[in-house]
């Protein structure tokens, strides 16, 4: 009996070890490559909101970085306030979605359009969850430009009633914090 505990232990140890030593097991697939995609992870880092003549001012407004292996940008917007927001950007096969998890309890989701440049990144209202969005108000698009590494334009459009609404929502003009 005890040499058969013995053997049993040995070949499960040995199948262990076989396991851990296969590296397929350990790695997760090779993400998609999406140049889009990758430039939306240059923005990894702090955003401050811009001043009247565009210099940083020590408002904080943005808190970028990436998870889930890279595979995944998520966003703070307005850390640490009553307001605070979280968008997670991620891929959809090609598609670049925006998940906005927004202070109302709801969360739209938006895809992405981009310009040839990779500058301009228009994400349009593609459904959502805990709300619905002909009566309930909801952001439903944003454009992000980036002006170039240090400087960033965020233009949101919310929705109430089934159609902009004019009291949410505003153009931001960002600057990296450094």
């Amino acid at each position: 009996m005890l040499k058969q505990a013995l053997t049993l232990a040995l070949v499960c140890t040995g199948l262990t070890v076989a396991t851990l030593a296969d590296d397929s097991h350990n790695h997760a697939p090779a993400a998609t490559q999406n140049d889009n995609f990758e430039k939306l992870k240059t923005l990894v880092g702090t955003w401050v909101a811009a001043d009247a003549d565009g210099k940083p001012t020590d408002q904080v407004i943005s808190e970028v970085k990436l998870t889930a292996g890279g595979s995944a940008i998520h966003e703070t917007l307005f850390p640490g306030k009553p307001e605070e927001m979280i968008s997670i950007y991620t891929l959809d096969g090609s598609d670049i979605i925006m998940t906005h998890y927004c202070m109302l309890g709801n969360a739209p989701k938006m895809k992405a359009r981009t310009n040839g440049d990779k500058t301009q990144f228009n994400f349009e209202f593609d459904g959502g969850t805990n709300f619905d969005p002909k009566k309930d108000m909801h952001m439903h698009s944003a454009v992000l430009t980036i002006l170039d590494d240090d400087h960033l334009r965020v233009e949101g459009v919310a929705w109430d009633n089934g159609k902009p609404s004019q009291e949410s929502c505003e153009t931001m003009h960002l600057v990296r914090k450094k």
